[in-house]
């Protein structure tokens, strides 16, 4: 499994050196398997555009996995370049709600005045699945999908290519609602879906400190994430969904502390640009 991550920020923050390091688009991480033809998408923010652009022409088949349809997830959707390709299979996966199905939810987005492309008039054959919960298979891999601890439907995912596995949580607050946190899988959300992960892509908006006067805003403090990734057993965790007001500067020095390099699993922070390949010997590169 080669993971891209090609967003990682909460929201897009102001563009300028300050955020040359770490990016400054909006959540999104490409997935490739052994099959050259078939591509997995986690997200549509901003980031997607530049996925998009970088398709190569063997894939046939993309599959884009929402989380949910908060704009800064959703935001990139109507720049990225596979629904414009004649003939690319396009499969959008994302939670509907107690009132509209998927369509439904994206049609208020995709469409004028919003936008000026509506989702019919798109050149890709385009099929739009409303999110099952629990397990399903793509032409690569085996998903699984559960509801997780954030405002509206929202759901993380866990990957598995038979060799090695993902987990995908980049809007979560697991620390909301528990009577001690962290505690087991009965309590805590998104326990089973990285438990004993290789790789764990997690929700780290707030440093501590800020974390007191966001409290129920569905994102976790970065303490909360290495206590989260502790707790399931992760292999190595990847902090994500950085807060849009993180400079690099900050970033590297919340990073640069004793109680990371004191942590008994790797930590890289999400960075544009960055790649990890998981294979059968569980190494992430």
């Amino acid at each position: 499994m080669n993971i891209r991550l090609w967003g990682t920020r909460g929201s897009v923050p102001t563009p300028g050196p300050s955020t040359a390091r770490y990016g400054g688009n909006t959540s999104c991480v490409g997935i490739t398997t052994d099959r050259p033809d078939h591509v997995v998408v986690l997200d549509g923010g901003s980031g997607i555009r530049e996925l998009g652009d970088a398709l190569r022409p063997e894939v046939e088949r993309v599959d884009v996995l929402l989380t949910h349809l908060h704009m800064d997830h959703i935001i990139g959707l109507g720049f990225f370049g596979g629904f414009f390709r004649p003939g690319l299979e396009v499969h959008l996966w994302g939670p509907g709600s107690t009132t509209r199905d998927l369509r439904g939810r994206l049609t208020r987005y995709l469409s004028p005045p919003l936008f000026p492309v509506r989702l019919r008039e798109l050149p890709c054959e385009l099929v739009l699945h409303d999110l099952p919960l629990g397990e399903f298979e793509l032409p690569s891999l085996v998903v699984t999908a559960a509801l997780v601890c954030h405002p509206g439907p929202t759901v993380g995912f866990r990957l598995d290519d038979g060799r090695a596995t993902l987990a995908y949580l980049p809007d979560h607050e697991p620390a909301l609602g528990v009577r001690a946190f962290p505690e087991g899988s009965e309590w805590t959300s998104g326990y089973e879906l990285a438990e004993g992960v290789d790789l764990l892509i997690h929700d780290a908006q707030y440093d501590d400190p800020e974390y007191v006067d966001h409290v129920g805003w569905g994102h976790s403090a970065i303490g909360h994430t290495f206590a989260f990734a502790d707790a399931v057993g992760a292999r190595h965790l990847v902090p994500f969904h950085h807060d849009p007001s993180h400079t690099d500067q900050k970033l590297d020095a919340i990073y640069a502390r004793d109680e990371v390099a004191a942590l008994s699993f790797p930590v890289t922070p999400g960075r544009e640009g960055a790649m990890f390949q998981l294979d059968d010997e569980r190494a992430a590169l």
